[in-house]
């Protein structure tokens, strides 16, 4: 066992990383790690943390690589964006943060998981980066994650290392998921296929029979968009599930974080009114968790689409008879029944809706706008029976 047990399909990455562990003159102060959803960015970072932490290197088993990788190292820290953009005053205090020397392990490491979020609304957090990574702290490690280089400001990506990640191939998705979670074969396959390879999403679809059924209720709608209220009620059932997950994820997480606030300011939680004091603290708590459910609804549509997306993919790649594998062969009549009434060029165009959806939303248009007006280009040209 190492700390590279995780990190499927990247073995160019794992030598590069390997190689500054066991050579420091091959380190650099800042990394950028970057690869489609799903790769392994943040688990590279942590398994970098991890390796420049441990005596021998990355060995999976002692204290440093097992604090490491979950999170409660002294000296490795982890930020994973709850909204939907890093504030400045978050990044100002990770660079206060960077510049203490290690307190008991080798290096200070700090790893941003979500780097693209930076700029989202202001380049404050960026430029506050930018100052610490011109005058970088010995022992200081920053290892920053992003879909690609260019959603990183030129200025950052400059002065960093960058590795990239490639997408694994399914099989060895499949095979991580019956060693690490002990999926059924036949399941692991179905889900790394439909999760296209990534991991994340492939280990919720193996283990959750309701991820499985939303999935499968997503690319059903390709076939059921017939007429303009077709279109309208497609929009809002994408939407309705994101919000009912989003929900259900985070209603108990919120009244525990609620609660364990007023136990910290010594309140009573039962009762009907408190002092200002700590109703400007709840306040605050709630519009955190209100931010929080907002991404991770938006996060929700946006992997629905990706869903919806790849059953016009296999369609496309049925209409012009290619050997490529499906990404749902489980749905194979609903392929062929696209195939059938759109042309190749109708395909590309609604995968083209999909697509500028998923900008719009990501570009903080109302989800559900953009979703209505994604459906209305998903009407199928004449009824398919579904």
């Amino acid at each position: 066992m190492t700390v590279w047990n995780d990190l499927v399909g990247q073995e160019p990455t794992i030598a590069t990383l390997s190689r500054a562990v066991a050579d420091e003159t091959a380190m650099t102060h800042a990394w950028l790690f970057t690869g489609p959803p799903g790769s392994g960015r943040s688990t590279a970072a942590r398994a970098f943390a991890a390796a420049l932490q441990c005596p021998d290197g990355g060995c999976g088993t002692c204290i440093e690589c097992r604090t490491a990788l979950d999170g409660s190292h002294a000296d490795v820290k982890v930020v994973s964006t709850q909204g939907l953009s890093i504030k400045v005053a978050e990044m100002r205090e990770l660079v206060q943060e960077a510049a203490l020397r290690p307190s008991v392990g080798r290096w200070r490491v700090i790893i941003i998981e979500d780097a693209d979020r930076l700029t989202a609304y202001s380049d404050a957090p960026a430029n506050a980066l930018l100052k610490a990574l011109e005058e970088p702290t010995p022992r200081t490690v920053w290892m920053l994650c992003a879909p690609s280089l260019e959603d990183v400001i030129i200025t950052i990506r400059s002065r960093s290392r960058h590795v990239r990640l490639r997408t694994p191939a399914i099989a060895a998705v499949a095979e991580l998921l019956q060693r690490r979670d002990g999926a059924d074969p036949a399941m692991a396959l179905y889900a790394a296929r439909a999760a296209q390879s990534h991991v994340g999403l492939a280990r919720r679809l193996a283990r959750d029979e309701g991820a499985r059924i939303r999935r499968h209720d997503v690319i059903s709608m390709a076939t059921k968009i017939v007429g303009v209220g077709d279109a309208i009620g497609a929009a809002a059932d994408l939407a309705q599930i994101a919000d009912e997950e989003s929900s259900a994820s985070g209603a108990e997480r919120d009244a525990a974080e609620r609660a364990r606030l007023l136990e910290l300011l010594g309140a009573d939680p039962t009762a009907r009114t408190q002092p200002p004091h700590i109703r400007s603290q709840v306040s605050a708590l709630e519009k955190e968790q209100k931010t929080r459910a907002t991404r991770f609804a938006r996060d929700m549509i946006d992997r629905s689409l990706v869903d919806l997306t790849s059953i016009y993919r296999d369609a496309l790649v049925t209409s012009l008879g290619s050997g490529v594998a499906l990404v749902n062969p489980d749905a194979i009549d609903k392929v062929r029944a696209l195939a059938g009434v759109f042309s190749p060029e109708g395909l590309l165009a609604a995968m083209d809706a999909i697509n500028e959806a998923r900008d719009r939303i990501n570009a903080n248009v109302p989800p559900l706008l953009a979703l209505e007006a994604m459906a209305l280009q998903l009407r199928v040209p004449r009824d398919l029976g579904a």
